[in-house]
């Protein structure tokens, strides 16, 4: 029978070692209270409407802003990170615009899944061998695990507000250990970014409003993910071949040359998501894309959000050759699909061929929303023709 483990310092070489036979690349420790400033910092962001439609964040303000408040019993956070560096610059894609760029992290299995139960078992062990209780997450509860990281001295909230590491730029995945276990915490790590603002000026929406600041509302990623209606005018050309996601403010980052590349086995990305065709997307039904992205984090926004993504990939790529299928879909039964299609016929189509399909599509269009797509589409070409 095990003995119980008393001494913080043999619990935590327990869990360092635990945590690198699973496959973690990074752990520290942290106190429930070490990030005061949070909370004032996440409600000025809510006070700003910087979240835009994700609600949730609003409606958990008061449990986000304190790990006591998430959970009273909790005395020790571990935090552990798992390092997916890419071998190439992400951004190579997009000069290939007849391609679909998808973020790093998504070219692979959902990494909720991958570390969750990575977590659980370390967890498990950590309660074996010192009793107590544990809770585990992996970004889906309302924990703030870029402010704990860095207080656990994991790294720093560079100016994109992301995560980084001198050791792994800005690759990580967090995850986390609430333990009531007493452990002794690390060293905070401090602010490396200095004068730098790559990642501010590689942010092709220009969402951030300042340093350490982030308007999601601006964001690729939001507004390709979290966003469930269409895709504002202002930024479709932007986004350009973005279909899922954005990595150019975490490529910007020059701590990244420090970052060796994730390991095979972990967290290597699926051949068929490094550079897909926008002509195979396009042609996704239902059942073809929750195939196709099975066990992918992609899956997760449905079919016809991410068709809007790539139908705006498509009017952003220049390539006629895709506006057959294009039209096709500018009959799909879904809303949002047809409004995209719309948009990207518009930029495909001779401006005479676009009007007469908007003559014979328009009048049967119930939905306003498309309607309003036709229209605002028809208006850019005679504006376009008058000038």
């Amino acid at each position: 029978m095990r003995t119980s483990i008393s001494d913080p310092l043999k619990l935590r070489a327990l869990i360092d070692r635990e945590a690198e036979s699973s496959g973690f690349d990074v752990v520290a420790v942290t106190t429930p209270d070490a990030i005061p400033l949070a909370p004032a910092r996440l409600a000025e962001f809510v006070d700003a409407g910087f979240h835009g439609s994700m609600g949730w964040i609003a409606e958990t303000l008061e449990r986000r802003s304190s790990p006591s408040a998430l959970w009273p019993e909790v005395r020790s956070i571990v935090v552990l990170a798992m390092n997916y560096a890419p071998d190439h610059d992400p951004r190579e894609i997009l000069a290939r615009k007849a391609s679909g760029a998808i973020s790093v992290y998504a070219r692979n299995r959902d990494y909720h899944d991958v570390m969750k139960g990575r977590l659980k078992e370390i967890a498990g062990k950590i309660v074996a061998r010192a009793g107590g209780d544990v809770k585990v997450f992996v970004d889906t509860a309302p924990v703030m695990e870029k402010p704990l990281a860095g207080a656990a001295g994991l790294g720093w909230q560079g100016k994109h507000t992301n995560l980084v590491s001198r050791q792994h730029g800005s690759w990580l995945f967090l995850g986390s250990i609430f333990t009531t276990a007493e452990l002794v915490p690390d060293v905070p790590e401090s602010d490396h970014c200095g004068s730098c603002r790559a990642c501010l000026d590689a942010c092709p929406t220009n969402a951030f409003p300042a340093p350490y600041k982030l308007d999601a509302r601006r964001c690729i990623s939001y507004l390709t993910i979290e966003n469930k209606g269409p895709i504002p005018h202002e930024f479709r050309q932007a986004i350009g071949n973005r279909i899922y996601g954005c990595d150019d403010c975490l490529s910007a980052c020059p701590w990244n040359k420090f970052a060796h590349t994730a390991h095979e086995a972990k967290l290597a990305a699926r051949e068929d998501l490094r550079d897909p065709p926008l002509a195979e997307l396009l042609s996704l039904d239902d059942a073809a894309f929750r195939g196709f992205f099975s066990g992918s984090p992609v899956k997760r926004i449905g079919r016809d959000r991410f068709l809007r993504n790539v139908l705006i990939a498509a009017g952003n790529s220049g390539d006629g050759l895709l506006a057959g299928r294009v039209r096709e879909l500018a009959a799909d039964p879904a809303p949002l699909v047809r409004g995209a299609a719309v948009w990207a016929l518009s930029q495909l189509l001779p401006s005479r061929q676009f009007a007469d399909l908007a003559g014979e599509m328009l009048p049967g269009e119930s939905d306003e929303d498309v309607r309003g797509e036709w229209r605002a589409a028809m208006s850019g070409i005679e504006t376009e023709a008058s000038a």
